[in-house]
C-alpha cells in the first residue's frame, strides 16, 4: 500500500473509531510543530497498525485500553474507553481487560484505569 492509501485509510479509520468530531479537532487544531506528529500516528498507528487484518476493532480496542492503563496514560484511556462505542466493545468486556491490567501491570494502574472507565461510562449513561 503507498504512503498516501495508508494515510487516507488511516484517517477513515481513525475517525471510524474515536468519531469524525475528535479526528476533525486534531486536524484543525494542527500546526507546522505538530503536523509531521499528526501524519505519523494517521499513517502508523491507524493505517498500518488499526487497519490490519487479524483483529477486529473490539478487540483492538481492549488491547489499546489495557496498554494505556498499564502505562498510566489516563486521558488516552479515557478517549479509548468513548471509543469503545464505536467499536463495539462492551463495559464488561473493559472490566475485564483492567482486571489484566491489575494483575500484569499492578492494582495502582488497574484502580486508577477504573476510576476513568466508571467516569467515562457513566457520562455515556447520563448524556
Amino acid at each position: 500500500m503507498s504512503d498516501e492509501n495508508r494515510q487516507k485509510e488511516g484517517r477513515a479509520t481513525r475517525a471510524a473509531v474515536l468519531g469524525e468530531d475528535h479526528v476533525a479537532r486534531a486536524e484543525a487544531a494542527t500546526t507546522a510543530f505538530d503536523a509531521d506528529f499528526q501524519h505519523f500516528i494517521t499513517e502508523g498507528a491507524w493505517g498500518s497498525v488499526w487497519s490490519r487484518p487479524g483483529l477486529e476493532r473490539r478487540e483492538r480496542s481492549l488491547i489499546t485500553i489495557a496498554l494505556l492503563a498499564a502505562l498510566g496514560h489516563d486521558e488516552e484511556v479515557a478517549m479509548h474507553v468513548r471509543a469503545c462505542v464505536n467499536t463495539g466493545a462492551t463495559p464488561e468486556e473493559i472490566k475485564e481487560a483492567l482486571l489484566h491490567v491489575a494483575v500484569y501491570a499492578g492494582v495502582p494502574a488497574a484502580n486508577r484505569a477504573f476510576k476513568i472507565a466508571k467516569g467515562v461510562l457513566n457520562e455515556g449513561a447520563a448524556g
